[in-house]
């Protein structure tokens, strides 16, 4: 998941995986407990959008939210409230969902998937969407906080990175990728089996 707003910190509110699981935003006059039952749905074997109708049937005040998830099989889906801000709307694809509000318009929901379905390594996708929801127009108001949240094949998130307030939150968010990328298989590595981690290159968790 990569996510970002004119908000501060809206990764920590927003975003939600689950390894083997799936994927779950919660947005919008955000309520953070959905994106947790969204997980809790699909991890119960229901597939995304009969997780997604049975969340917003049971959410108070879902008229106000914005909703988003993808299911470990590819599966999507997505919901917007009849109160969501101003310019909003929804998208999905094989793999895929995008959401937003306060839009300079919808065609940056377009410019989302369109970016994420290029080939490559999947932060690098997300984080292309990002930029190219960016360059459609993005929100309306100027940016402060981003987020890139993923889960792999072990317990906890591979890549949980975060920019709480910035002038330029995607921006950052590029730069702590580029530091990230070459260093994240290596801390699972030391995770599952110290003995065979890189001796060298690798920073400590803790100084």
């Amino acid at each position: 998941m990569a996510i970002t707003s004119s908000s501060p910190a809206v990764a920590s509110r927003c975003a939600n995986v689950r390894a083997g699981v799936g994927v779950a935003s919660s947005q919008n006059v955000t309520d953070p407990r959905l994106g947790p039952k969204l997980l809790d749905e699909l991890h119960s074997g229901a597939p995304a959008d009969a997780a997604l109708a049975t969340v917003v049937a049971a959410a108070p005040h879902a008229e106000h939210r914005q909703l988003a998830l993808v299911d470990a099989q590819g599966r999507s889906a997505a919901w917007s409230g009849d109160r969501a801000l101003d310019v909003h709307g929804t998208r999905t694809g094989a793999g895929w969902a995008a959401a937003g509000n306060l839009l300079a318009s919808e065609s940056v929901l377009d410019a989302l998937g369109a970016a994420f379905d290029q080939a490559g390594e999947l932060e690098a996708r997300l984080l292309s969407a990002l930029q190219a929801g960016l360059e459609a127009g993005g929100e309306a108001g100027p940016l402060h906080s981003a987020g890139l949240l993923v889960a792999d094949a072990v317990e906890w998130p591979v890549t949980d990175l975060r920019v709480d307030y910035s002038s330029e939150p995607i921006a950052e968010l590029a730069r702590l990728w580029d530091v990230w990328a070459p260093q994240r298989d290596d801390y699972v590595t030391r995770a599952l089996d110290p003995g065979s981690a890189p001796a060298y290159g690798v920073p400590g968790d803790a100084q």
